[in-house]
This record gives structure tokens, sequence and C-alpha cells, in this order.
């Protein structure tokens, strides 16, 4: 929780007062520059920002705020990566220093900035590692998470980057059976960074749960399905399937065996992060997924529009996850029994999630190849 004043909005700075930490979902130069980032910070209650590939996609193609430092890589022969590496870790590092007080205040629990290892290395187990280490490294700020997703061969690579001392946001979470296994990967990791001698107080970790991309995944079935029985169940699935999320957190985390284990040597929990809490149905109300998903010791990471949304017409009517676990649990029960395969479900999110970054990345690399070229004309591509 973040120390509120009267600036900020009230609903969201109760949000906060709930032990939800507010996260922005965005990050580009402009909104570096501009103030408006520490604006965020001093009305909206935002104590943290995530970014990933088509954030920066999409921050790199509009407007001229990186000409400069584009021209300067040409001049310098940089390729396509080196330069792609250089511009998104100046703004994360630019935006770790505007973090920092907050950092500072809240005893390293927020003020964090995430950054994605590249997207194609989603099931690449050894190159995942050495390139979360690289950018742990060249941000070289201590309230940066390296964003590591939570794919098969991900899931080592979270255990090795941990216990290397460095912290990490896992993302692409989809299903609570693999949640529960980046809880692992994380103890993992934890269990290692120990035995190497690290002070495990200064490790942080969150796991970030898609949300909405589940009900239109599921949404889209039931009504393929079309009972009357399935149709009821539209828009449950992501709420429930979060709320299963914050269930198993609470047993790995508060009382579990291995964790407390952990904890007296100086160990923290790695919260539940509420990602993709952006609204895709216009039929459901824009704040779903915050109002929905109030918790103590959880963040929710949210675009720009959506906070705003929050932050207008939000209501916040105290914890909304912890009494509807159970309820959640007869939600998965009666999609189940309506014909809804929720393995499939949930290997596709994934595999659908990667290949959307992976696709905002490659855009990326051929913008700023052209972009390369057109400030250095007769260098190599």
């Amino acid at each position: 929780m973040t120390q509120q004043t009267s600036t900020q909005n009230p609903a969201l700075a109760a949000l906060s007062a709930e032990g939800v930490s507010v996260w922005l979902d965005d990050l580009s130069r402009d909104l570096i520059r501009s103030g408006k980032l520490a604006d965020l910070v001093a009305t909206r209650s935002v104590v943290g920002v995530t970014t990933n590939p088509s954030i920066f996609q999409a921050a790199l193609s509009k407007g001229h705020a990186y000409d400069e430092q584009i021209r300067e890589l040409a001049a310098g022969g940089h390729d396509v990566d080196a330069s792609i590496l250089a511009v998104t870790t100046d703004d994360v590092r630019a935006a770790c220093d505007v973090l920092a007080p907050v950092f500072e205040a809240t005893g390293g629990l927020d003020g964090r900035v995430s950054i994605e290892v590249d997207p194609r290395l989603a099931h690449k187990t050894d190159a995942t590692v050495q390139q979360a280490l690289e950018l742990w490294r060249i941000v070289d700020r201590p309230n940066l998470f390296i964003k590591i997703p939570a794919t098969v061969a991900g899931l080592p690579a979270i255990a090795r980057v941990v216990a290397e001392g460095v912290s990490v946001n896992v993302t692409l979470i989809f299903s609570v059976e693999r949640y529960e296994r980046v809880i692992e990967s994380y103890l993992d990791g934890l269990t290692a960074a120990k035995a190497a001698g690290h002070d495990l107080s200064t490790i942080r970790s969150v796991a970030s749960f898609f949300v909405s991309r589940v009900d239109t995944e599921i949404d889209a079935r039931l009504e393929e399905i079309g009972t009357d029985q399935a149709l009821n169940l539209r828009g449950k699935a992501g709420l429930a399937n979060a709320r299963l999320a914050y269930a198993a957190y609470r047993r790995a985390f508060e009382g579990g065996t291995r964790f407390e284990q952990l904890a007296a040597a100086g160990a923290l929990p790695q919260r539940p992060l509420w990602a993709s809490t952006g609204v895709k149905n216009p039929a459901y109300p824009d704040t779903l997924y915050v109002t929905e998903l109030v918790a103590p010791n959880t963040v929710n990471t949210m675009p720009e529009k959506t906070l705003e949304a929050v932050a207008d017409h939000g209501e916040v009517t105290g914890d909304t996850i912890t009494a509807r676990i159970g309820a959640a649990q007869q939600v998965f029960d009666a999609l189940a029994s309506v014909g809804v395969n929720l393995q499939d479900v949930f290997r596709k999110l994934e595999d659908e999630g990667v290949e959307k970054f992976v696709v905002s990345w490659k855009d990326l690399l051929a913008a700023t190849k052209e972009q390369l070229a057109a400030h250095a004309p007769n260098a190599e591509g």
C-alpha cells in the first residue's frame, strides 16, 4: 500500500487501502518526460509499472520521442537488436528512477518496473536465463522486475534467475495448475539463493495471472455450445479463475510449511498480480476486473483507460475474493459439466499469448530497422 494524500483519487485510494497495489500497464518515453507518470503516482495511487513487447512496439511507433536516440545508435553502427535493447532499457531505467521514492517508502514492496525477456526465447530455458541476467545488469536498478513467461521452459528459468538474487515478474499465467508450478519454481529459486548466501529479503516476485483473455476464450466456447446453462456462465470464468488462484496463493504463502521455513530466513511471498484487466467485452462493466478482484497482498496492473474508469466510477466495496472462492470452484465445475475443455482453453491461451508478443516484437524489429536505415542509409540493416 502507498501512503495516501488528499490529492489521490478516492476510488483508487480506497483500492490501495484494501491492500491492492495499483500499477500502470503502460510505458513510453513521452509518459516519463512529460511528467505524466509522476502525476499518476501523485494522483492515481500508481505504485508500479508493467511493460510488454506490445507496449514497447506501440511506444516506438508513435511520435518522435525516440528519433534522437535512434539517430545516435545508427551513427554508432548498432544493429536492430542492440538498438531495441538500448531504447527499452533506457525507458525502464528512467521509470525506475521516477518510482524510486515509492520503492523506498514501501520497503521495496512497490515502486517496481517490469521489463520482459525477448518473447522469442519463451521456449528456451538457458537463453531466457542469460537474457534475464543481462537485463538486470544493464538496467541496474534494485526496483526492477524481470518478466519471464510461465511456459514449461520458463519454469526452471524462473528458479535459476531467482537463485541469482534477481526479482522476477512471472507472466502469461492462465491456469491455477500452472500457477502452482510457478510458486514451486519461486520457492526452488529462494532455496538456491539461500544456499548461495543471498539476502532473501531483497528478492521480490509477483505472478501475473491473466484475466480478461480467459473470459474472451471461454465465452466464445459457451456461445458455441449455446444451451441456456452454458450461456448463463458467460463472463464468470475470468473472475472465478483468479479467485481460485488467490486461494492457491494463500495455501502456499499463509501457513505453507515450505515457505515458512524460507520466511524465517527473510523470504517474502510472491504476490498474485491481476493482468489483462482491460475489459474486452463492452457488455461487461469497464471496471469489472478491478473492483471484483480486491483482496490483501495483490497487485492490479491496468491500462490507463481502465485506471481512469476506476477513478471515475469504480466502487470499491472491500474484499471481493476471499468469501467467493467456494462459488468460484462451482463455476469451474459448471464449465466442465457443459463441455468446456479447460485444459485446451489454457493451452491455447498460453500459445496465443506467446505468439502475440512475438508478433509485436517482430513488428518492433521491423520498425526499428526502418528507422535505423533512414538515419544511416549506407549502414547494413
